[in-house]
């Protein structure tokens, strides 16, 4: 027989050293301590009465609203998702609002008081030290604080590195684990959440520290950040995804300032596999809240991504988190804490994410969430709404922008009537224009980036209604010569009336793109092109400007290039064009790229028609 066991207790006299009215603290998910809680449940001693259970975050067996109706004690939490979310409703648990980062605090000043402590531990090693294994969270701290330490030491329980290490000298009493830990199957991802979470993914770089939770979203966006490097992790959850990230070599931890190397966690919820994982395993560091949720200690890390999932979003970019059942990860004290992290963080940035409809089919982006519960209240923190249809980066923008943007990601069945309420309503200007029946053909496959001369990264995907600003910043920008080369007139203003007319395109009959420099979400439109049909002709008319500051740098040649593969992509056959003879830099680039164009001289202009299948000693020139 093992010698720990020896001294092991039943956990009967445990129970007989509680008074009525103590309040005792539970470990937490998968450290709920659950051969203790079950007695506890079983018991009907007299002792046990007017009993308080303290438990940060609720998700085993100790929040069953049946077991908390049948006895005489209540459960404090500071979470009000998963499965203490009914009881919460009906008045049985008592829900503590508070930012997780408060918490240690309010432990040491005895705000929450804690008599008992009921913690699970992994069995001890040669030299007497246990480990918390999977939860860490504040169970230092209320250790300190009880009279009585009580260690359920479970063979189940993986022997976890960091503050974990519990000595058995400082366990009043010790109970034998019988029950296995709770473990938690991984989540399902459907196709929308898969392109959801390979859309948050794109906005993530290299290098990013990363906030990982549970639940769907991140179940699949684990998948989609394997090819990236040397991310790291600072965040409150490890889980299967994050294991198998951490696997596939994405995850080193050597571009953070604090624990690096290691992955920082507070709490494992997962399968048995990843609990056998963990076991002995030095890549991930358990931590106390006071690490790991604190936006000090998370704002030092550079690059925070802080991805979050959404319930609802509406078009100021106001958010609704999750509640009740459904909601096993993120509640607002998490949330914002990490957001104040990123917000600290050099290159921090914040995310929340979502589908554009529900299971349901309901919208899930809105005119407005002033209504529902679980409201984040600070949208000016976030950077960037996800959706599977795109992403809506929101920060520095103003409400009509917002609106534009965010009206983008909806889903398309949804758009037409947001921009009905969102006019209405003052956000929108009356004269609007939406082409409803574009809202299903935007190319958002198109995503291309070119490093050009110097090391100028350029990124180019097609015009978006919400650019609108951005081209009319480019156009005043233009000279008045490249204005006339552009437009074959001297247009001295760009004002909203016609600028939302260039900027809605209708990408049955035209396609549109824009060059950007500068981060995503931050960046700048340099350049534009398009091509809009003939009709009846497998010809498109094409014209494309590029910024002047940024001339010589290969971009027009590019964007041209890139032009005639989409176009042979629709299945044209050729472009035609409008050039002064004075515009010598775009006739440049035409004769660059090599296609043969049929020129016609009149009154100063070309009139150009290049076929993509012709040889280049086809080309001709006339006068007149």
């Amino acid at each position: 027989m093992t010698s720990w066991k020896k001294a092991c207790v039943s956990p009967e006299e445990v129970l007989d050293r509680i008074k009525p009215g103590m309040s005792i603290f539970l470990g937490t998910g998968p450290a709920e301590p659950r051969t203790l809680v079950k007695s506890l449940m079983a018991s009907d001693a007299y002792n046990l009465q007017d009993l308080e259970l303290i438990q940060l975050v609720s998700l085993g067996q100790a929040t069953s609203l049946e077991e908390i109706l049948a006895h005489k004690f209540r459960l404090r939490t500071f979470f009000s998702g998963g499965v203490a979310s009914e009881a919460i409703t009906q008045g049985r648990v008592d829900l503590i609002p508070s930012r997780f980062s408060k918490l240690p605090q309010l432990m040491e000043q005895g705000r929450i008081p804690v008599q008992v402590v009921f913690i699970q531990l992994s069995p001890p090693n040669a030299s007497g030290y246990c480990s918390l294994g999977t939860a860490v969270d504040v169970a230092r701290l209320a250790m300190e604080q009880a009279s009585l330490v009580v260690g359920e030491i479970n063979e189940g329980t993986p022997r976890t590195f960091g503050d974990t290490f519990v000595h058995l000298s400082e366990l009043d009493l010790t109970v034998e684990g019988t029950e296995p830990p709770f473990t938690f199957e991984r989540w399902p991802v459907d196709e929308v959440f898969d392109q959801v979470a390979a859309n948050v993914a794109s906005e993530i770089f290299d290098g990013a520290c990363i906030h990982f939770s549970i639940g769907p979203l991140f179940e699949a966006l684990g998948r989609h950040l394997v090819t990236k490097r040397h991310l790291g992790v600072h965040s409150p959850f490890f889980t299967d995804a994050l294991r198998d990230l951490v696997q596939s070599g994405a995850v080193t931890n050597r571009r953070k300032t604090i624990f690096r190397g290691k992955s920082l966690v507070c709490y494992a919820l997962g399968t048995r596999d990843l609990l056998d994982w963990l076991d002995n395993n030095p890549l991930v560091e358990f931590q106390g809240l006071d690490k790991v949720i604190s936006p000090l200690s998370i704002g030092q890390n550079p690059n925070v991504f802080c991805a979050l999932p959404a319930r609802r979003v509406d078009l100021s970019g106001a958010v609704a988190m999750h509640f009740g059942k459904t909601n096993v990860a993120a509640g607002p004290g998490e949330a914002i804490d990490y957001v104040n992290g990123a917000e600290l963080s050099k290159g921090g940035r914040v995310c929340f994410a979502l589908p554009s409809r529900n299971r349901a089919g309901d919208a899930n982006i809105v005119l407005s969430v002033h209504d529902l519960p679980n409201e984040f209240p600070l949208r000016e923190a976030v950077d960037m709404i996800v959706t599977e249809q795109g992403v809506a980066h929101i920060r520095g923008r103003s409400l009509r922008e917002r609106a534009q943007a965010l009206i983008e990601v909806a889903h398309p069945d949804d758009r037409p009537r947001l921009v009905e309420e969102a006019k209405a309503a003052k956000i929108l200007y009356e004269d609007q224009i939406f082409i409803a029946a574009s809202a299903n053909f935007y190319p958002a496959d198109i995503r291309v980036k070119e490093t050009f001369k110097g090391g100028l990264e350029v990124r180019f995907r097609a015009i978006k209604p919400s650019d609108e600003e951005e081209m009319r910043h480019l156009f005043y920008r233009f000279s008045d010569t490249a204005v006339y080369y552009r437009y074959f007139t001297a247009i001295k203003a760009m004002p909203h009336r016609k600028m939302q007319q260039y900027v809605n395109v209708d990408y049955r009959e035209a396609l549109s793109i824009v060059g950007l420099v500068g981060e995503p979400g931050m960046g700048h439109i340099v350049a534009e092109g398009r091509f809009v049909k003939h009709r009846g002709k497998p010809l498109a008319d094409i014209a494309f400007v590029v910024d002047e500051a940024y001339n010589g740098q290969g971009i027009a040649t590019f964007l041209f290039k890139l032009l005639i593969q989409l176009a042979k992509d629709r299945g044209l056959k050729g472009f035609t064009a409008d050039v002064l003879a004075s515009n010598k830099a775009m006739m440049r680039v035409i004769e660059k790229v090599g296609l043969p164009a049929h020129a016609h001289l009149e009154e100063g202009a070309y009139a150009l028609v290049m076929n993509f299948d012709e040889n280049k000693s086809a080309s001709t020139a006339e006068s007149r």
